[in-house]
């Protein structure tokens, strides 16, 4: 059999709360300190423990990070989800499970290898207790993977020793049960497999991170202080990341009191009002949650959009509607956030893709809810949110000054003759604020009910259009602020794997020229998390003879750029992760472009997208519009 070299992806069954999360980081780090590039999705129930719980792994030398759901190892380890499991594995493949108990012959395939390792029986051998037992079955396991796919034991007794280093008798049971599972496999099975790994040297200049906590990460480079959230899957730990990135650099250095406010609210609503009340009062302050807290945060977005004031909500999107399936991801939430709440409201959203741009979409967001004087909303997703992604190493200006927008200075309110808070004075739509304190001269009502330009109230019908329409233009025009949509052009293969990791898709050095002269008929428009599967789709389908355009789009309001890419192509393949084709729908409602140009090519299902729903979805339509 041919073999297959750092170019495979394998699966991990086991059940929830029995420390499997341990080893499959464990496999995970390993690959990647080979210098492999790899990617991990973490699929798990919403309960705390019992249910069952996968791991799936994609080593790829050529720097791919969608999800593949076709795998050629499983590693099968709970009973309950044996037979589904069973199923999954490619034709030709290798399943490896605990022959510590026989397997059903109505569940063998006979177009598979099985693997058998007595992973129990070995442990109880050698393990007191049964917790004990339990946990140390995991690590056996990930010996075992390391046999069977060649993977460098020396790299996982090093990850083992940077976390279990302070703690001897604990550091002592993890080599033991790596020892246990490699050398059992060696003994006893032919390895390495076809599939295995070789060492490269792909990533030393990247690291492996969540978007949950690269955004945490972001808001404090971004100058957040004051944070209010909700517990909520898959949010928290975004939360979590900045509350612990705080306690180490948000601390006063010489009396060590805490320079941030990090409050748990009682509900979402009131997270977002604690949010709004201390941007008004001048502090970057942000919320995260997911789409139920949307929903309940609507009446405090109108208020913060009409009185306009500034806040930067995260919103990890999940699977619903009502709770939904609260682990499993979706992009189910574009159309919420681009108009929440009752009345016309517009909020400026962003995209980001992968934990990199989480990192600097964070960043971008609190100034653009600053210059514009609006809530933000950074829509990112589970599949960002809470699983490692290989990225390029995060990096960061020095120079950065944040954007405060227009902020009168109490030098500034005394020279002026009078102030008056929702005034137009530059004519660009942005009135000046101020912040409490400053000066008396600066105070003014803050309203939520109808007011006109000089911040009175009113029910005048022609003041209340005036300010409303105001707004709207001060909306419109931040389509030249939000991160620009990228493209990549027909014909356009990343020519390394470099290219493809650190910089799978750039702007283009003319983007209007290309979009004045595309290079296909055909367009690929996408945003956020399916923008990796979109990328692999493109490569495979121009081996076909297929070749299409691309774009991703990073931020709403849509940008000159977007509406001139839809209008260059005959025909545009909008790729989505909900069922209604919610970006399509933004698309024909903010472009005005004809409904026959855009073509729907959606997966929802709760996985991340794959390259394979892509493709299948094009070859599906390709008939249609030749």
């Amino acid at each position: 059999m041919k073999h297959q070299i750092n170019d495979f992806a394998f699966k991990i069954a086991t059940a929830n709360g029995t420390g499997s999360a341990s080893a499959n980081s464990l496999i995970m780090q390993a690959i990647f300190r080979m210098g492999i590039p790899v990617t991990g999705k973490n699929l798990f129930p919403s309960n705390i423990q019992g249910l069952p719980t996968w791991y799936e792994i994609r080593v790829s030398k050529d720097g791919y990070t969608a999800r593949t759901p076709i795998f050629d190892l499983f590693a099968a380890f709970n009973a309950q989800t044996f037979a589904q499991d069973v199923r999954e594995v490619r034709s030709g493949g290798w399943l490896l499970y605990d022959s510590t108990w026989p397997l059903d012959p109505d569940e063998k395939r006979p177009d598979i290898v099985y693997l058998g390792v007595p992973l129990a029986q070995l442990c109880n051998e050698v393990f007191a207790g049964v917790r004990e037992r339990i946990l140390m079955k995991n690590i056996a396991y990930a010996g075992a993977l390391a046999a069977l796919l060649d993977m460098d034991t020396e790299v996982m007794v090093e990850l083992t020793q940077e976390k279990f280093g302070k703690k001897p008798a604990l550091l002592e049971s993890n080599r033991k049960a790596i020892a246990l599972g490699f050398d059992y496999v060696k003994k006893h099975l032919p390895c390495p497999l076809p599939i295995r790994l070789e060492k490269m040297d792909a990533t030393k200049d990247s690291i492996l991170i969540d978007g949950n906590t690269a955004a945490g990460l972001g808001c404090v480079y971004a100058g957040a202080t004051v944070a209010a959230w909700y517990p909520i899957t898959p949010a928290t730990s975004l939360m979590e990341a900045f509350i612990g990135f705080c306690s180490r650099y948000r601390k006063d250095p010489e009396t060590g009191r805490n320079r941030y406010a990090i409050i748990q609210a009682e509900d979402e609503l009131a997270a977002v009002g604690m949010v709004i009340g201390a941007s008004w009062a001048g502090a970057r302050a942000f919320t995260s949650t997911a789409g139920p807290g949307i929903s309940l945060m609507n009446e405090f977005l109108g208020l913060a959009y009409y009185a306009e004031v500034p806040a930067v909500v995260f919103d990890v999107q999940r699977t619903g509607p009502s709770t939904g399936m609260p682990t499993r991801t979706q992009q189910s939430d574009l159309m919420e956030c681009a108009y929440a709440s009752h009345g016309d409201t517009k909020h400026i959203c962003l995209y980001p893709c992968d934990p990199s741009e989480a990192f600097e979409m964070a960043v971008k967001a609190f100034d653009l809810a600053e210059r514009f004087q609006t809530p933000v909303m950074v829509l990112s997703d589970l599949d960002i949110g809470m699983n490692d992604w290989m990225i390029p190493q995060l990096t960061w200006d020095d120079g950065f000054t944040p954007d405060r927008g227009k902020v009168l200075s109490a030098e500034e309110l005394e020279k002026a003759e009078k102030f008056y808070r929702y005034l137009d004075v530059d004519g660009d739509g942005v009135p000046y604020r101020t912040l409490p304190g400053m000066s008396p001269k600066g105070a003014f009502f803050t309203r939520g009910s109808g007011h006109n330009k000089f911040g009175g109230y009113t029910e005048d019908a022609a003041e209340y259009q005036d300010v409303m329409d105001r707004i709207a233009r001060k909306i419109e025009s931040a389509a030249k602020a939000v991160p620009g949509p990228v493209f990549r052009w027909a014909g356009e293969v990343s020519a390394n794997l470099k290219s493809k990791i650190q910089n799978p898709i750039s702007d283009s050095v003319n983007p209007k020229s290309e979009i004045q002269n595309p290079k296909s008929k055909t367009g690929l428009v996408t945003v956020g998390g399916c923008h990796a599967a979109c990328v692999e789709a493109m490569d495979r389908l121009a081996l076909e003879g297929f070749k299409v355009d691309y774009m991703r789009i990073r931020g709403f309001p849509f940008s000159k750029e977007v509406r001139d890419f839809l209008d260059a192509h005959e025909i545009n393949f909008i790729i989505e992760q909900n069922r209604d084709g919610q970006l399509r729908n933004l698309l024909l409602l903010e472009t005005g472009v004809c409904p026959g140009q855009l073509e729907s090519i959606r997966y929802y299902a709760g996985l991340p997208m794959s390259a394979v729903h892509v493709i299948e979805g094009v070859r599906s339509k390709i008939g249609v519009f030749a």
